[in-house]
């Protein structure tokens, strides 16, 4: 219905047009959203999860436990879940909160570095080891709203409005918390080089 003001200043109702919706085009109709199931959640996201809880600094000693306590939330929740936000994001959400549980919980530690199992490449997987270790002790010193973009975009591969939507961020403010992040962690990478 469009008001509309007459000559003589009373209000009164338009006549529906060929180009007003009608009142059923307006409202939009109710979609049932398929739920996955648990099992196919845990198959799909697992992956996901872990390198998230990784990224809000969950200790790799810790990120089994921690995955699990995500998943057990997940089955006790799943229920309640109703679809108005993608599957993903509602895992990020959880997972994050089980990040900062566990942080709280253990304190920070250093992450430990495995030892390499076989001597043939066993320069190279330490290598990569003490490299994994040094991004991660870096990433450590990093204010966590810097560090989770940076990890997510840098780490994760994921675009800046992904990024963006899944912190319920502005998105100029993500852009600015990952060029912070990429000056910050720039930084300590050529104070280490520099020792």
């Amino acid at each position: 219905m469009k008001l509309v003001l007459g000559r003589d200043g009373s209000a009164g109702v338009a006549a529906p047009t060929d180009r007003m919706p009608s009142l059923a085009e307006a409202v939009e109709p109710v979609r049932e959203i398929a739920v996955p199931s648990f099992d196919e959640i845990y198959a799909a996201h697992f992956a996901f999860v872990w390198r998230v809880l990784r990224a809000f600094g969950v200790p790799d000693a810790a990120l089994e436990d921690a995955a699990q306590d995500v998943f057990v939330v997940v089955h006790r929740r799943l229920p309640e879940f109703e679809g108005r936000a993608m599957i993903t994001t509602w895992l990020f959400a959880i997972a994050r909160r089980v990040a900062g549980a566990h942080r709280r919980k253990d304190g920070r530690t250093e992450p430990l570095v495995a030892e390499p199992e076989g001597r043939a490449d066993t320069f190279a997987a330490l290598s990569r080891a003490q490299a994994a270790a040094t991004v991660m002790a870096i990433l450590d010193t990093m204010d966590e709203g810097r560090r989770v973009v940076f990890a997510l975009v840098e780490l994760e591969q994921l675009s800046v409005p992904e990024v963006a939507r899944l912190l319920d961020l502005n998105l100029n403010t993500a852009y600015s918390r990952l060029r912070l992040a990429r000056h910050e962690f720039e930084a300590a990478v050529r104070a280490r080089v520099q020792r």
